[in-house]
């Protein structure tokens, strides 16, 4: 079984009004490559669930999103993502922003079949207030009263990890894996870019294979892409480009997004763009952050 492909074989089975799921947190292992390869695509009228970053903004500000579902759109430095909050001021996309948590057990609702899942989060915030397509229940077993968090099934989930063979068994070695595995479990088909295309005999039981944390049956599509996640950072290997993500939030106030994507993406090749950010040895060299 042979799951290796390209990132416009991924788009190309894509289509309008889907629902995404971006694996990754903020900045940090972002599958950015597969979001350039939408980003010159035709594709518009996407949900988008994210615990997002650039990869938000980016596809907001490129006119592709109509819905986007989040628990926090940030490039961590820089804490709120420019173009996600420039579409939500101008009311260009609708969302249901929620918390950390209950995005977790929308996930989790999706890889279990279940419609939802009951839980305590988000009662007594506005939560219920700004989002009122949430509901409550009540508990079959005592009085008590439970917001019933509904199910985020994905059309499809874009990941990026640090190594991957062409069965679709994924590795993340950082420190952590964020809810990409749920990501996976939620969507109907799972693509994954990684910076290394390895061996099945790579994955030995006593080191590697622990740090495997979906089915390689989860896995549709893999992608070999290295640097895929940059901007953004593939901890341990490299760390996200502050300059990068400085000149990028910047443009939002000194010529628009169509600026940046004119001198990045737009009539580029993955290739173009690594050589237009310093190279692949200088992504390579990006250094981690300290918390």
């Amino acid at each position: 079984m042979n799951k290796v492909m390209k990132a416009s074989d991924m788009v190309a089975s894509l289509s309008d009004g889907m629902t995404i799921g971006i694996g990754g947190w903020g900045p940090r292992r972002k599958p950015m490559a597969l979001i350039r390869e939408i980003l010159r695509s035709e594709l518009k009228d996407l949900t988008i669930v994210a615990y997002g970053g650039a990869d938000v903004g980016m596809l907001c500000a490129a006119g592709k999103v109509k819905k986007v579902i989040f628990a926090f759109v940030s490039l961590d430095f820089i804490p709120l993502e420019p173009y996600f909050r420039q579409a939500r001021q101008q009311g260009a996309i609708e969302t249901l922003e929620i918390d950390e948590g209950m995005m977790l057990l929308g996930l989790r609702a999706a890889a279990w079949g279940c419609p939802f899942i009951p839980t305590q989060v988000g009662l007594g915030t506005d939560v219920l207030n700004v989002n009122p397509e949430l509901k409550v229940v009540d508990s079959p077993y005592d009085e008590k009263e439970w917001l019933a968090m509904p199910a985020l099934t994905l059309d499809a989930a874009l990941i990026h990890v640090d190594r991957a063979d062409s069965r679709g068994v994924c590795q993340i070695k950082g420190a952590d894996h964020y809810m990409d595995d749920w990501f996976a479990r939620a969507a109907k088909k799972a693509y994954v870019s990684c910076d290394e295309l390895v061996d099945s005999d790579y994955f030995t039981p006593e080191q590697e294979a622990r740090f495997v944390f979906w089915e390689r049956s989860q896995t549709t599509g893999v992608i070999p892409i290295v640097g895929g996640a940059h901007p953004s950072s593939c901890s341990p290997h490299y760390g996200f480009d502050v300059p990068h993500f400085k000149e990028y939030a910047a443009s939002a106030k000194e010529g628009g997004f169509a600026s940046y994507a004119d001198k990045y993406i737009h009539g580029k090749t993955e290739i173009d763009y690594q050589k237009l950010v310093g190279g692949l040895e200088s992504i390579k060299q990006l250094p981690l952050a300290v918390y």
